[in-house]
């Protein structure tokens, strides 16, 4: 049996519909410091705890054939946490990035990052380095971690590029619509995420994917990223999957698969 093929069986036994499976999930981990404070550990063993999580999604991304994954891994505001606790966060990307390159490898995982990585220590870009290149030519999955990542901070770049490139004469003023806009942004050759992923319950974005998320359908769960398990991905399609996209339109269905 294909790739493809047992996909389609895995999303069908589980009562989902292959012709609906969205594209893109993104996610917002949230809720790593509070499972560790809930089990009388250190912060930084709930985000060791929590890349787990993200293996699991992952695991779930190739069963269903779900072909791009994006990770809020750390934020632009994150430098204002405790100088340990980003210390620790720093040398568990590097470790958890390192045991990774192999296994992606194997699994056809291409692995991209979104933000100011260039800014991050030396180790940490070394290893970004390193599981780029060497999975640059893989194209079952598509897994994009964003750290050293803000929202604003990414259009506010992508607006200046822009002013350069009119200055410079390179681009006429009149041709700047929507779709020359984001292939300024960081995802310039990614589809916008068609369901957010946010855990923990809180009710926000946080500066996350702000002009790539104006029609994605996003769902918050009260479950700590830690706990975040294949049954919670599993239901969260199944949310997506009950839902109607209209993309600002009325009076007319779309299915939740369109872009």
């Amino acid at each position: 049996m294909g790739r493809y093929a047992e996909q389609d069986r895995a999303v069908s036994e589980e009562g989902l519909d292959p012709e609906r499976m969205p594209r893109h999930i993104a996610f917002i981990m949230d809720g790593n410091g509070r499972w560790a404070k809930k089990q009388g550990l250190a912060r930084d063993q709930g985000h060791s705890a929590g890349v787990e999580s993200v293996r699991e999604m992952i695991r779930c991304a190739g069963e269903f054939g779900v072909g791009i994954l994006t990770f809020f891994g750390f934020s632009t505001e994150n430098w204002n946490r405790p100088r340990r606790e980003v210390a620790a966060i720093m040398q568990l990307i590097v470790e958890s990035l390192r045991g990774a390159v192999e296994e992606a490898s194997a699994h056809g995982i291409r692995v991209s990052f979104l933000g100011r990585w260039d800014e991050l220590p030396e180790s940490n870009r070394q290893v970004i380095k390193q599981i780029t290149e060497q999975t640059a030519g893989n194209d079952r999955l598509l897994l994009n971690f964003a750290l050293n990542y803000g929202g604003r901070q990414e259009i506010v770049e992508a607006a200046q590029c822009i002013a350069l490139d009119v200055q410079a004469g390179r681009l006429d003023p009149e041709a700047i619509d929507e779709s020359l806009f984001a292939s300024y942004l960081y995802t310039e050759h990614l589809p916008d995420p068609d369901l957010l992923i946010r855990t923990s319950g809180e009710m926000r974005i946080s500066n996350f994917l702000l002009y790539q998320l104006a029609y994605t359908e996003l769902l918050v769960s009260s479950v700590l990223w830690p706990d975040f398990s294949r049954s919670h991905f599993i239901g969260a399609i199944r949310d997506y999957q009950s839902r109607e996209r209209r993309f600002g339109r009325t009076g007319e269905q779309v299915s939740s698969h369109s872009t």
